[in-house]
């Protein structure tokens, strides 16, 4: 089972909330969320295959889209969380949008940032090179042109030095592991785009996130249970560059629900 942390709410709410991190990094990244959040929440916070504390895979294993979200889903089950609303950054909004598809019933909302929904120009150009170089050069090399691409200025250094050093913590098989999942996004993906699910959707997108805001603009034009909030002067990992925006934008988002 994957590594999990429980932090109870204080008002002793039945209700939970649970995050979902991004390629290469581990719960710790919602550091600014956990006390913020708790205040309202049962907090469920899980560290993906291969990331922070969970186990590394058995040699051989090939991961799969399907085979991650029944992980997330186990931790679910052994925790007897019926119902819960999801936030999620980067990869994480993937996985909690694939949840949804297929659990609609377990997903009370969801919090996508820093959410790719569409792969422009750029990015599809990026995955195609780290395709190339990904069997011949040390695996740290490619997250870091990644994590410059995509989080390139200087008031986005946090969040960037975040996600590289808790990428060195990955091994480079398990690297190659989640890297290969890169071949079904673009089916996935396109799904998302087409079909809209009744599930009430916050996405937060920093103003500066060139790679994925544009589709995302356009998606919240079309579905009618979506809203975005763009977080001015701030990149790709939201909930880091900008915590306290997150925090109240996130709250005052599920006190509408609630």
């Amino acid at each position: 089972m994957l590594y999990h942390s429980i932090y109870k709410a204080e008002n002793s709410s039945n209700k939970w909330i649970t995050f979902i991190h991004g390629a290469g990094g581990n719960s710790s990244i919602w550091f600014n969320q956990v006390r913020f959040f708790k205040a309202y929440f049962n907090v469920l916070l899980i560290d993906l295959r291969g990331h922070g504390k969970s186990k590394v895979s058995p040699k051989g294993t090939k991961y799969t889209f399907n085979i991650i979200i029944d992980d997330i889903l186990n931790v679910l089950d052994y925790n007897k969380i019926e119902k819960s609303h999801f936030v999620g950054i980067s990869l994480g909004t993937i996985l909690i949008r694939q949840l949804a598809e297929f659990y609609p019933k377990m997903v009370k909302s969801m919090i996508m940032a820093g959410a790719i929904m569409k792969l422009n120009f750029r990015s599809r150009f990026l995955i195609k090179l780290g395709s190339v170089f990904k069997s011949v050069v040390p695996y740290i090399w490619i997250y870091k042109l990644f994590a410059f691409v995509i989080m390139p200025y200087e008031n986005h250094k946090k969040s960037r030095l975040l996600f590289i050093n808790e990428a060195k913590k990955l091994y480079q098989k398990e690297f190659m592991r989640w890297y290969k999942l890169t071949a079904e996004l673009n089916p996935l993906l396109k799904l998302f785009r087409q079909v809209e699910l009744k599930i009430p959707t916050l996405y937060l997108m920093g103003a500066q996130d060139y790679m994925f805001l544009k589709s995302i603009q356009l998606i919240t034009e079309k579905q009618k249970f979506s809203k975005l909030i763009v977080v001015p002067n701030c990149g790709h990992v939201v909930n880091v560059d900008k915590p306290n925006f997150f925090n109240s934008s996130s709250i005052s988002f599920l006190k509408t629900i609630e």
